[in-house]
């Protein structure tokens, strides 16, 4: 999401004359976008502050900028505890950037958190941040409308709205013929992606397929799906389209429906896992990942191996595990007592990741002597003789691969196995 984010406002502030540095201390303005969703992310951006804070006495004219989704939620204290901050701009006012930033170079402290109704951003051609010319992230919406008990997006990016599709098929259209060969279509919960007009509503498994059909050498990811809505209609789609990829990010959070009532995430344990099944009915070898939460309010030893058990069932091909850490404003901050030791957390968590090293080592043992299609990033980060690229499922494969560069498909046998990387031949 921030990656899409950042993206939008180089292209703004590339349309008013502004231009991108390699070196930092080259620059004249300093963004930060930031995350809220866990204090970690928040507590990387105050060391970051920290870090640039001698740019700051070297150039007195340097204006340094938070924006995104911390800089909703805090924009009291950056102002008004950090000096280093001139300007804080949050998700929906992006557009307002180079009056601010003129703002800011007249002596004044400048903030527009303002939370939009309407803003998707859908006329702006994203200046495109990556550096492999092949992947690339569209966004299809905003906001959200979930009110998971543990989660502040909703406070800081404000309501679900969808994009209009037809600016996303040009988006798409314009990504392909510069050569991109992979798009990944973002939103909160992409399942809910809706957009009205003429008396025909178009959903997402319409939109994805409408995507999927720019060109058969285009693939498409999507993130993130909801538990709750997921449906067999967006499951069929992706089996009718080989260009659409085997892989479903499909959040968790807890294997207990007890503490998946607390969290409010609107499904039950039994719910999640007939979900899990329908993706292996409908779309044999899909791989799915998942998040999970470690340490939630009230969250017992029992609640905690329901977990464990939901994964060794499920399992997942890669997840994202964390320790529950309370997001001030969100109702779990307001209504319950974050009463999980942080050392019982912290165990559990550890648990969590052992559990999801061996499941991720299985996974890919299970690969190799199979044969997959693969999408050329670039080069190995090992060695300049090896090429990497993705499966379908989304897991990195490293190969010789002399006459070939990024873009080509090519199709390889994996050979061995890592336990991050699978090893093959093109073949």
């Amino acid at each position: 999401m921030n990656v899409a984010d950042s993206e939008v406002v180089a292209s703004i502030l590339k349309n008013s004359g502004f231009t991108t540095t390699e070196e930092i201390k080259d620059a004249g303005l300093i963004l930060i976008n930031t995350c809220s969703i866990r204090d970690n992310a928040e507590q990387r951006i105050w060391g970051r502050l920290r870090e640039i804070g001698h740019l700051k006495k070297k150039n007195r004219d340097l204006k340094i900028g938070i924006i995104g989704c911390m800089a909703e939620r805090l924009k009291e204290k950056l102002l008004e505890t950090e000096q280093l901050v001139d300007i804080v701009v949050g998700p929906d006012a992006y557009r307002e950037l180079p009056g601010l930033v003129a703002e800011a170079e007249g002596g004044h402290k400048v903030v527009n958190v303002l939370l939009s109704h309407e803003e998707t951003y859908a006329d702006i051609s994203p200046v495109r941040m990556d550096k492999n010319g092949v992947s690339s992230f569209v966004s299809i919406m905003r906001g959200c409308n979930n009110m998971c008990a543990y989660c502040v997006v909703p406070y800081v990016r404000g309501a679900e709205r969808s994009r209009d599709h037809e600016s996303i098929i040009r988006e798409v259209n314009e990504l392909f013929s510069n050569g991109y060969r992979e798009v990944t279509l973002l939103g909160q919960n992409v399942d809910s992606y809706l957009w009205k007009e003429g008396g025909h509503d178009t959903g997402f498994p319409e939109l994805l397929e409408r995507v999927a059909s720019v060109d058969p050498l285009l693939r498409v990811r999507f993130s993130t799906s909801h538990p709750k809505d997921i449906s067999d209609e967006l499951l069929h789609t992706i089996a009718r389209h080989e260009n659409i990829c085997r892989h479903i990010h499909l959040p968790a959070q807890s294997g207990s429906s007890r503490i998946l009532e607390l969290m409010n995430r609107e499904y039950s344990r039994e719910w999640y896992m007939d979900r899990v099944n329908a993706i292996k009915r409908i779309i044999p070898g899909c791989a799915i990942s998942t998040d999970m939460i470690a340490g939630f309010c009230t969250e017992t030893d029992d609640d905690h191996k329901e977990s464990l058990s939901l994964m060794e069932w499920a399992g997942y091909d890669f997840a994202y595990m964390f320790k529950y850490s309370e997001r001030p404003g969100t109702k779990a901050a307001r209504k319950y007592k974050d009463d999980v030791p942080e050392e019982v957390k912290a165990e559990r968590l550890t648990e969590m990741i052992a559990l999801q090293n061996r499941l991720s080592s299985r996974s890919k043992k299970h690969d190799v002597g199979k044969i997959f299609e693969v999408l050329i990033e670039g080069s190995s980060k090992r060695s300049p003789d090896n090429l990497s690229g993705r499966t379908s499922q989304n897991k990195v494969v490293v190969f010789p691969g002399k006459g070939h560069q990024k873009g080509d498909y090519v199709i390889v046998r994996i050979e061995r196995c890592t336990s991050a990387t699978l090893l093959g031949d093109i073949i």
